[in-house]
């Protein structure tokens, strides 16, 4: 994944509208119980077959799913197929549609609200053991009305990625890494130069909603019911990037001929860049020989604050096999199953429990599992999507003035007002 990254019906074209609407993220022992959600139909927990849709990121995550898949079946008399899709929108919207959708799918937090609109979740989130062990805020991005309805798979937080090489060239030290924005201010300016921008990160909300954070400044209210962009919290926040942008010291990918923040620290463009710990396993494949560090995200003027993203296992609303579904996500949530993803293909367990282990295992990416503890979720509802594109699209126009922060917030507000209005 390398951006945000980062969706039945009352009528086909309802589950595919608030589907296709959704920002899509971009991404990753046997339980005790067996009941199944209000209105499902339960099922028994042996001798059945799951169905299992993913949107995986490759080999390693599809391999991984179908060897606990294969190892789960061994243990309760089942089976599971897992099919990674193409397009998993495309495909889930598709089965919902025709009344044959997979007992088991990923669900990225964007996309959750309109799943539940459309009425195709069951409500599984507190069935599995130790359900209240997932990072309270993972638990929130799939809570709706109270309903807690999915298990949280993993996650990634945004931090800041460091080439050491170019740090150490500027004459900086350990002691430099900075905890403010005065500090990557002033990081920013020494480390541009000689073809080097000191911050390049993705123009998106996805990426500076971190700052509109980090300053006590949101998009949507706690309850979601209220838009909130154009406050004076989110105009410093912007204020603040249009000033680095103007000093030169920040730039977007495009500026410097990168198509992410990954792919400029990797070619020596960006000294930093801002992104999640999906950029480990691109760093190590594409930019072997480039020494990095991964250090929290500053804080702001109302303190500490990143942005998460993470995915769900969603059980259908209209499976037969509901309780079997429920006993297979207790078991690939389980610290050890949890541990074998992240081993395998990288991802963060979403078990508090497994936050020792994983820190222990990969020291290198204690900032992003640090990170959960003051991080904020995606909007996600239904229609957001396309607020956000014109949004984004006002992002470049921080560098060269043509983009006017106030206006930009201003539209922002008046866009997620009559979006949030038609659900």
């Amino acid at each position: 994944m390398k951006s945000v990254r980062g969706k039945r019906i009352i009528a086909a074209a309802g589950i595919a509208a608030v589907l296709t609407t959704a920002a899509a993220c971009g991404s990753s022992g046997p339980s005790k119980s067996s009941g199944s959600s209000a209105g499902g139909t339960g099922g028994a927990t042996s001798g059945v077959t799951l169905q299992v849709l993913i949107g995986s990121s490759g080999d390693a995550e599809t391999n991984a799913v179908v060897a606990a898949g294969n190892a789960w079946a061994a243990k309760t008399g089942n089976k599971v197929v897992v099919t990674p899709a193409k397009d998993l929108t495309q495909q889930l919207t598709q089965s919902l549609a025709g009344g044959t959708p997979p007992d088991i799918f990923y669900v990225d937090a964007s996309k959750f609200q309109g799943l539940v609109k459309g009425n195709a979740l069951a409500d599984v989130g507190e069935k599995i053991t130790d359900s209240t062990d997932m990072y309270p805020n993972l638990q929130k991005a799939f809570t709706q009305n109270g309903q807690y309805y999915c298990v949280p798979k993993d996650f990634s937080t945004l931090a800041l990625e460091v080439n050491t090489d170019l740090w150490t060239k500027a004459g900086l030290t350990d002691a430099d890494y900075p905890k403010t924005w005065d500090q990557l201010e002033t990081v920013a300016k020494k480390l541009t130069g000689n073809g080097v921008t000191g911050l390049v990160m993705s123009d998106t909300l996805d990426r500076i909603g971190a700052f509109m954070r980090q300053a006590g400044g949101s998009v949507v209210s706690a309850d979601g019911k209220t838009v909130t962009a154009d406050s004076p919290q989110n105009l410093q926040a912007l204020d603040y990037l249009q000033k680095l942008a103007k000093e030169g010291a920040l730039k977007f990918p495009k500026q410097v001929d990168a198509g992410w923040g990954g792919e400029a620290l990797g070619k020596g463009k960006a000294a930093m860049t801002i992104e999640g710990n999906w950029i480990v396993g691109s760093m190590s494949k594409d930019y072997p020989n480039v020494h990095y560090k991964v250090v929290p995200l500053p804080a702001g003027p109302a303190g500490n604050a990143t942005l998460s993203f993470t995915n769900c296992w969603g059980v259908a609303q209209k499976s037969s096999h509901q309780a079997a579904a429920v006993d297979f996500i207790d078991y690939l949530t389980t610290v050890d199953q949890q541990m074998s993803f992240a081993k395998s293909f990288g991802v963060m367990p979403s078990r508090q429990a497994a936050k020792a282990q994983f820190t222990q295992q990969f020291p290198d990416q204690a900032a992003f599992v640090t990170g959960a503890d003051n991080a904020f979720g995606p909007v996600g509802f239904p229609g957001f999507d396309a607020v956000q594109k014109d949004f984004d699209s006002k992002i470049q126009g921080l560098a060269d003035g043509s983009s006017d922060p106030k206006s930009m917030l201003s539209s922002l507000q008046k866009n997620a007002t009559d979006a949030l209005s038609n659900n």
